[in-house]
């Protein structure tokens, strides 16, 4: 009888829509090694803040199985309605788990700090193996909107304690960057080694997504690229100050292409006018797309926003798959030491647009230091953010614990 593994991504992107999921890619590698797998979301789409409408004919063919779950939704990234809604998830799910054939492992992706903490409980209780994969760290991550000293730490310690709980129960701690890792691996947990596996893309089919019709670029032209949420944890702003403040001082034609949407998209379109920078807002699109015109720039930014918990995130996968040398603001050590291991990028500081101004400026005059940048991201994307290379070593932890097929 073949194996079940459960897994619960609670920000699960359905087939038809943009993205490169994570759960879904390594779904696919466990059904390939005879696994029997679950996906367990929502049919609440949390970057289109509505419930999905779903025609159920998307699911056929897929190796795997799709289940979703109710949960009422909320109009922004943070608000008190998205903790609601998440505990209302979090009871859906328990009365899933508690109804559905008890599977031999749940693969569990966090946030949502509710799926972290019902999951582990379920665990706990029924003995059934438990890997937790962790893509961000909250409540860190909401002490960059909300940061008052000392104030923030208490009323985000229940948040801290619940993270803490479930850490402790995982199995197996896996994270997207060895900063997060670091993090899961709290005193008293069941693993005390953890593995980081970086989010990344697969080489092969980004390669074939930058082969399909490219857009026009007019010759003379130097794109500088951003790609992700347009939100308070990344400093648009920053670049657009920097790029204007090279209006007089370069000959080349600058665009700033940002590739993505998000709740500060208006305050950012409007800085631009006022600015005067040339800036395109694309918007969100299918993933084989925005490779084809990610591929075509010249330069990729990375302005994460001072104090951010951010560490090993989407877009260091896209730029190093497309050959891109990186201006970035990044305060995270463990992408500073990769720009600087590789000789792929600019390290500058979060609040500074004339050192990021300066950075710009360097590769837009400078074609050669452009190309050999360019190919060292590349090397990067290779060596450290290949999935059909990275991805084996989750399986692997999975068929040690949960054995062969």
């Amino acid at each position: 009888m073949m194996k079940k593994i459960l897994i619960i991504d609670h920000y699960s992107q359905l087939p038809g829509e943009p993205g490169n999921n994570r759960f879904i890619y390594l779904a696919e590698l466990l059904c390939q090694s005879g696994y029997c797998v679950e996906i367990v979301t929502t049919r609440f789409s949390h970057k289109q803040k509505k419930v999905r409408e779903i025609d159920q004919s998307i699911f056929e063919g897929l190796p795997y199985q799709f289940t979703l779950l109710d949960e009422p939704g909320y109009p922004r990234n943070v608000c008190l309605s998205r903790f609601y809604s998440h505990f209302k998830f979090g009871e859906e799910l328990e009365k899933y788990l508690n109804t559905t054939d008890r599977p031999d492992m749940i693969y569990a992706a966090v946030p949502s700090l509710d799926v972290g903490r019902v999951a582990g409980k379920f665990c706990e209780k029924h003995q059934i193996p438990f890997f937790l994969d962790i893509q961000d760290l909250w409540p860190e991550a909401f002490k960059l909107v909300f940061h008052v000293p000392v104030l923030s730490d208490i009323i985000f310690a229940p948040m801290k304690w619940t993270a803490d709980s479930f850490y402790q129960k995982a199995s197996k701690i896996i994270a997207v960057s060895d900063t997060y890792k670091d993090r899961g691996l709290v005193r008293g947990g069941i693993d005390h080694q953890g593995l980081c596996v970086y989010l990344g893309t697969d080489l092969a089919r980004f390669d074939e997504y930058a082969k399909t019709a490219n857009p026009e670029k007019p010759n003379g032209e130097i794109w500088v690229a951003y790609v992700g949420t347009l939100g308070h944890s990344y400093n648009i702003e920053i670049i657009i100050d920097a790029l204007g403040k090279l209006e007089q001082s370069i000959t080349s034609h600058v665009v700033f292409k940002v590739f993505g949407d998000g709740p500060l998209m208006d305050r950012f379109q409007e800085y631009a006018q006022k600015v005067q920078v040339r800036v395109d807002f694309l918007g969100r699109m299918d993933y084989p797309e925005l490779v084809s015109q990610l591929c075509q720039a010249d330069i990729a930014v990375n302005p994460i926003s001072k104090g951010a918990a951010q560490s090993i995130i989407n877009k260091h996968a896209d730029y190093a798959a497309a050959g891109l040398p990186v201006v970035s603001t990044q305060e995270s050590p463990e992408y500073q030491d990769l720009l600087q291991k590789y000789e792929c990028g600019i390290n500058c500081s979060p609040d500074d647009a004339l050192q990021v101004a300066q950075a710009l400026e360097r590769l837009i005059c400078d074609a050669d230091l452009r190309t050999r940048m360019g190919n060292n991201s590349r090397k990067m994307a290779e060596e450290c953010f290949d999935r059909r290379r990275t991805y084996v070593k989750i399986v692997d932890e999975i068929k040690k614990v949960v054995g062969d097929t």
